[in-house]
């Protein structure tokens, strides 16, 4: 696709990254200037940058990419904002400047799109299974991201139409079965009107592991039914159905692309999953011109 083919789309999401992270992922990788580009002589040259999608992709990270070439000294161009999907060889990405601006800038910023837009394309893949078991279901990330970019994950699960479960432990309440051991003795009623009690504009979520223990808890706001398969979800789903209960049913463990449909089929309405933060970064090719 070239250039006079692409058209540029609404804006997307701004830098997730404050220019002084984005500084010291720069400073990472040119610590005390590129020896190369400065040995050659060629610093001060003018030239261009191309970033294409060399695999089917739902782009994240091309803000933070092109704000990285403008910190180099560049002028970056956006064609196609994160959240969209880019099929073979879309143009993404351009800049202008010098070749030392350029290449201090390149492949930093073509890793962080490659990586985020792993993430958004794996998202997406679920999101879209997910809803041809039923439309209304969402699909939300854990918070397994790795250490330190949480920021950059939450947006790539956003840039997939999926949402975050949780962006910390400070912001929601999530029972799990290590903190019911502290409470020996007391019933699920009594924590759940504790909870309620303590924060009462927050929902609760309790994760069970049995469709027994689910009934259990069954007066949780969200049931978190951890490794069950589409079949104990539906007999979750029609045990709650039957009470006449308005609980949430939500599932975590194992959720990907290629089970979601029969889960959101089997009655859950949260899928919560994993498997995003561990996708293979998409490829995005790099093209130069003096």
């Amino acid at each position: 696709m070239t250039d006079s083919a692409t058209r540029p789309v609404a804006p997307g999401t701004p830098p997730v990254l404050s220019d002084q992270e984005l500084h010291q992922l720069l400073d990472e990788d040119v610590p005390f200037g590129d020896l190369t580009t400065e040995s050659l002589g060629i610093d001060a040259l003018p030239g261009r940058i191309r970033f294409f999608a060399r695999d089917p992709m739902v782009v994240c990270g091309i803000e933070e990419a092109a704000r990285m070439f403008e910190l180099c000294g560049a002028h970056a161009e956006i064609r196609l904002h994160s959240g969209n999907e880019a099929p073979n060889e879309t143009l993404l990405l351009k800049a202008s400047g010098s070749a030392g601006a350029l290449h201090r800038g390149w492949k930093t910023a073509q890793t962080l799109v490659e990586w985020c837009s792993g993430i958004s394309t794996r998202a997406s893949a679920i999101v879209t299974a997910a809803r041809r078991g039923n439309p209304d279901v969402m699909v939300a990330g854990t918070r397994k991201n790795v250490p330190g970019n949480r920021r950059l994950a939450v947006k790539c699960f956003k840039a997939g139409g999926a949402v975050m479960h949780r962006n910390g432990l400070s912001e929601t309440l999530l029972v799990f079965a290590e903190h019911r051991q502290f409470l020996p003795g007391t019933s699920p009623a009594e924590m759940i009107a504790r909870l309620h009690r303590q924060c009462p504009e927050k929902r609760v979520v309790v994760e069970v592991a049995t469709p027994d223990e689910a009934l259990e808890w069954a007066e949780a706001d969200v049931l978190q039914l951890e490794k069950f398969t589409p079949e104990a979800v539906a007999q979750v789903a029609r045990a709650l159905a039957e009470r006449g209960s308005s609980t949430v049913v939500a599932v975590a463990g194992g959720i990907n692309a290629a089970n979601a449909e029969e889960y959101a089929k089997a009655g859950a309405r949260l899928l919560v999953t994993t498997a995003p933060h561990l996708a293979p970064p998409r490829d995005v090719q790099v093209r130069f011109e003096s």
